[in-house]
C-alpha cells in the first residue's frame, strides 16, 4: 500500500509538471496583451510607451523557456506569483475564492446522495413499473438539460416570477439555493441512473438469490447486502465529480455570479491573468491526483479482492 502511494505521488508530479508545461505554452500563444488589459482594466488609454514598461516589470518580454523556468522554480518555494489583475499573490486570490466554492459543492453533493440514492433504489426495486418509468423519465430530463439553462430556468421562476430566492451574489445561504440545484439537478439524473443500474446487476448475483431462497426480508437483502457492494463504482463516480465540482463550475458560479474559483478561472482567462490561470490548473491537476487516490485506496481496504497495482 505505501509503496503504491509513493509511485502515485510521483506521478502526481510529472502530472503536474506536463500540465503547467502544456498550459504555460497555451497562454504564451494565446491573443492578446495581459499588459494592455490590465491597464485598460483600470481606465487608463495606455499608449504603446507604458505597455512596454509594464511588461517588462511583470517579465512579458522574455523568452518563453526562461518565463517558464523562472516561474516553476517561484513554484517549487511555494511562491505562484503575483495576480496580475488583483495585484495579489495568487494564493491568496485562491483561497479567498476557496470556500464559496466548498459550499457550493458540499451542497450539491449533498442533495445528490439525499435524492438520488432513494431515486435509484425506487428504480430498481420496482423495475419496468411506472415509478420506475417516472423516475427514468426524470433522468433522461434531467441529463439533457444544460447546466446554463436550466439555471436560467430556476433564476426565472424561483427568482424573478416568484421573488422567493436570489440569483446572483453570496447574500446567505438562501443564496446557494439555486446554484446548488443548478448542479445537483443533472447529477442527480446520472447517479439515480447509475445506482439502478448497480442494484440490478447486484440482484442477479448468486449470494442475493440465496438470501432470497433461505427468506430473508427484501429490505434486508438491499440494505445489507446490495447497497454496500454497489456502492464501489458509485464511490469512484462520486469522487470525479467532487473533484470537477471543487475545481469550480465555471459556467454556474458565472451565471450565478457566485464568488468561487469556477468564476475566478473565466475572469483570469478572459484578462490573461497568467499567474491566476497557472495557479488554477495546478489546483485543479492536485485535486483530481488526490481524490483519484483516495478512491483507489478506500476501494482496496473495502474489498481487498482488488489489486492495487504498484508496477505503474
Amino acid at each position: 500500500m505505501s509503496r503504491y502511494i509513493v509511485k502515485r505521488l510521483v506521478q502526481l508530479v510529472a502530472v503536474l509538471f506536463g500540465i503547467t508545461f502544456l498550459t504555460f505554452l497555451l497562454t504564451y500563444l494565446s491573443p492578446g496583451d495581459p499588459a494592455r488589459l490590465m491597464l485598460m482594466s483600470t481606465g487608463v488609454t495606455p499608449s504603446d510607451e507604458l505597455v512596454r514598461q509594464v511588461r517588462s516589470e511583470l517579465g512579458l518580454d522574455q523568452p518563453f523557456l526562461y518565463r517558464y523556468g523562472t516561474w516553476l522554480a517561484q513554484v517549487v518555494t511555494g511562491d505562484f506569483g503575483t495576480s496580475y489583475k488583483y495585484n495579489r499573490p495568487v494564493l491568496d486570490v485562491l483561497m479567498a475564492r476557496l470556500p464559496a466554492t466548498l459550499w457550493l459543492t458540499g451542497s450539491a453533493m449533498i442533495l445528490v446522495i439525499l435524492v438520488s440514492f432513494p431515486l435509484g433504489m425506487l428504480s430498481a426495486v420496482y423495475r419496468n413499473k411506472w415509478l420506475d418509468y417516472v423516475i427514468r423519465l426524470f433522468s433522461f430530463a434531467g441529463l439533457s438539460m444544460p447546466s446554463f439553462w436550466l439555471g436560467m430556468l430556476l433564476m426565472l421562476v424561483f427568482g424573478v416570477q416568484l421573488r422567493l430566492l436570489p440569483v446572483m451574489g453570496n447574500s446567505g445561504w438562501n443564496s446557494l439555493i439555486l446554484p446548488a440545484c443548478t448542479l445537483a439537478i443533472p447529477l442527480v439524473a446520472q447517479y439515480s441512473r447509475q445506482i439502478r443500474t448497480v442494484l440490478l446487476e447486484e440482484t442477479s448475483q448468486n449470494y442475493v438469490i440465496g438470501a432470497r431462497s433461505r427468506g430473508v426480508k427484501e429490505s434486508i437483502i438491499i440494505l445489507r447486502h446490495i447497497l454496500p457492494n454497489a456502492l464501489l463504482p458509485i464511490v469512484t463516480l462520486m469522487g470525479m465529480t467532487t473533484g470537477a465540482l471543487l475545481g469550480g463550475a465555471a459556467i454556474v458560479e458565472s451565471l450565478f455570479v457566485w464568488p468561487g474559483v469556477g468564476q475566478m478561472a473565466v475572469d483570469a482567462i478572459f484578462t490573461r491573468d497568467y499567474p491566476l490561470i497557472q495557479g488554477y490548473v495546478i489546483w485543479m491537476a492536485i485535486i483530481y491526483v488526490t481524490l483519484n487516490l483516495l478512491v483507489d485506496v478506500w476501494t482496496h481496504l473495502r474489498d481487498p479482492r482488488i489489486r492495487l497495482d504498484v508496477d505503474v
